[in-house]
């Protein structure tokens, strides 16, 4: 680790919630780098906690394929997506994210409608604390969530989470000096939808995955 975690301060219902949420951070800020060793006992003393939240996070964790258990072994933080996944992971978002896009504006209502042309119309700040880095990729990340939850397919929701790709890409690099870019898309996007005009909805969202490609393949190239 590059440097100490704070003690968590429970303000949530579960302190396994607040033990996550720093585990969550500390992995995409790579406080814990890819490939190291998870020490329950040691993250617990860092935390202020018992070890029983630590191991519940660190199980959501896994689930996100943010670490890795090994028999015998113990956790590790799992390494940064290869090009060849980044790739596949892209091919797979433009399959189940464009179809998102069309159904959510077939399908979704004019309050839906609303609460996604408030959601695009977010920002988050850029500062010197690399914390805002999560908050834009949290902002990010909602909304495409709530394109997948208007297209009234749970199970085609459900895929899209799986992925867990805005997690992948954070972790991996992000071009924040793009931020603006990101979120004119979106609007574009969002006004596709409100028009209820699936085939203009599907290629925004075909344009702007296609463009975030782009934007994300320099990560590799440094």
């Amino acid at each position: 680790m590059t440097r100490p975690l704070s003690p968590v301060r429970p303000h949530r219902p579960t302190l396994g919630d607040d033990v996550y949420e720093s585990l969550r951070s500390a992995v995409l800020e790579h406080i814990l780098a890819p490939g190291d060793r998870v020490n329950i006992d040691a993250l617990a003393r860092e935390l202020d906690v018992s070890p029983t939240p630590v191991r519940e996070a660190l199980a959501r964790l896994e689930a996100e394929r943010l670490v890795r258990k090994r028999p015998r072994a113990g956790y590790t933080v799992s390494p940064l997506l290869t090009v060849a996944e980044f790739n596949d992971m892209f091919d797979m978002r433009l399959l189940l994210e464009c179809q998102a896009a069309r159904w959510a504006a077939e399908r979704a209502t004019e309050a839906q409608c609303e609460e996604l042309m408030l959601e695009s119309a977010r920002t988050v700040e850029a500062g010197d604390d690399p914390t805002w880095h999560a908050a834009f990729t949290a902002l990010d990340a909602r909304l495409h969530d709530l394109v997948a939850h208007l297209s009234a397919s749970p199970l085609l929701r459900e895929s899209i989470s799986r992925l867990h790709s805005h997690l992948h890409l954070h972790r991996r690099y992000f071009p924040y000096d793009q931020t603006a870019i990101t979120n004119d898309e979106h609007r574009v996007l969002a006004v596709a939808i409100r028009d209820h005009d699936p085939d203009r909805a599907e290629a925004a969202m075909r344009l702007h995955l296609t463009r975030a490609r782009e934007r994300h393949l320099a990560a590799f190239e440094r």
